[in-house]
């Protein structure tokens, strides 16, 4: 059975291949983007008649629970930044959705897209692949690891 990494062995693995400037700053933008571009994508599935008798409890909000179960796994600190970031999500995606401009799957899946394109230019500035080739959980490390340089910044250690 292989060992389980904490989290700053999961930040260090991650950090190998994020060392260009031009790679760590793609990543600091658009990294958040796929992170509230999924979140929006699960938002505009259709719920069952039932959901609705809760405000706002739609497939995001559910999936929300795992993932912060995720990162509580690995941190206290990171788990409470990053729920506090997805209830930033919850709140743009509710603008999105009474917008009578904007839809937000066709916003959340354009982000999607582009967001990944400049993701995959940034691993060709760095000349290493995505963190994610070698373990699909390095896709739910990158959100916690512009969290924890966040953290970094203001003196909060993890």
């Amino acid at each position: 059975m292989a060992k389980s990494r904490n989290i700053q062995e999961w930040f260090s693995v991650y950090g190998e291949s994020h060392q260009n400037k031009l790679n760590k700053l793609i990543h600091f933008i658009c990294v958040p983007a796929i992170y509230f571009s999924i979140i929006g994508i699960l938002w505009a599935i259709p719920t069952p008649a039932f959901f609705e008798t809760v405000p706002y409890l739609n497939f995001a909000t559910l999936a929300l629970v795992f993932v912060v179960l995720f990162y509580v796994r690995l941190s206290i600190k990171v788990a409470f930044g990053m729920t506090l970031f997805s209830f930033g999500c919850f709140y743009l995606l509710n603008l999105i959705e009474h917008s009578a401009h904007l839809d937000v799957l066709i916003s959340s899946i354009s982000i999607f897209v582009i967001s990944w394109i400049f993701q995959f230019i940034g691993h060709i500035a760095e000349g290493k692949k995505p963190s994610f080739f070698e373990d699909l959980q390095f896709l739910m490390i990158g959100p916690a690891w512009v969290i924890g340089f966040a953290y970094r910044k203001i003196g909060i250690e993890l």
